[in-house]
């Protein structure tokens, strides 16, 4: 005797509940209906990214080892040459990088200042400011005049932060008849530029005599003055 029992209210037919296994047909239909939901979109490729994939899978073909007949290695080596003559053209077109023409473009320094200016236009500067009885600015631009003269000549090398004083002596040793007078200059412009003590036109006299017997003279040797 077989026990059967009514369907309850929650019970449904065998036949209307779906498979736990579905067909080929069934399951690419579920899976479709899946995909086709807005949530997947994110995961799509842009625009972007299709091209940037583009451009690897060329570079990529290039690179490729296993092009038949060797052809894998003369692309890269190509590729290589290409990308030599790029840098070079690119340094020949726009030059060295930007901070470093920075740094080149900045002004020499002559005793701890900024100073582009030549020997010759410095002395014409003193001499226009001796003319108008402004004798601090006339012996400081003169004894610059003297001390470029000499980098100018290549007679002293002086670096950025060397003192008038290391200067004279230096030059000094590439002069030695005017020792004593280059001496003399660097105390008169340490004077007026940095103890403030009031130039006069003989001070700026014995400084210009200084800078012309140099200029005319023939150096000794060529010094290089101590930092």
């Amino acid at each position: 005797m077989v026990l059967t029992e009514p369907l309850g209210p929650l019970a449904r037919p065998a036949d209307a509940v779906p498979p736990l296994t579905p067909d080929g047909d069934e399951a690419r239909r579920w899976a479709e209906d899946e995909l086709a939901k807005s949530v997947y979109d994110v995961a799509e490729p842009t625009p972007l990214d299709r091209i940037a994939r583009a451009i690897g899978d060329f570079v990529a073909s290039l690179l490729n080892p296993d092009l038949s007949g060797g052809w894998g290695t003369t692309f890269a080596l190509v590729a290589a040459i290409v990308v030599v003559i790029v840098i070079v053209a690119a340094f020949l077109v726009w030059g060295v990088p930007r901070a470093s023409r920075r740094a080149a473009a900045r002004p020499p320094l002559l005793f701890g200042e900024p100073e582009e200016r030549s020997a010759a236009d410095l002395r014409a500067a003193a001499d226009e400011r001796a003319r108008a009885s402004d004798w601090d600015a006339a012996i400081v631009l003169r004894f610059r005049a003297l001390a470029r003269g000499c980098i100018e000549r290549g007679v002293v090398d002086p670096p950025p932060g060397a003192t008038v004083h290391a200067f004279a002596r230096a030059a000094a040793h590439a002069f030695p008849p005017f020792a004593g007078r280059l001496e003399d200059a660097a105390t008169a412009f340490d004077d007026v530029r940095y103890l403030r003590r009031p130039g006069t036109g003989e001070l700026y006299r014995l400084v210009a005599s200084v800078d012309d017997a140099v200029a005319a003279a023939r150096p000794a040797v060529r010094e290089e003055v101590p930092a």
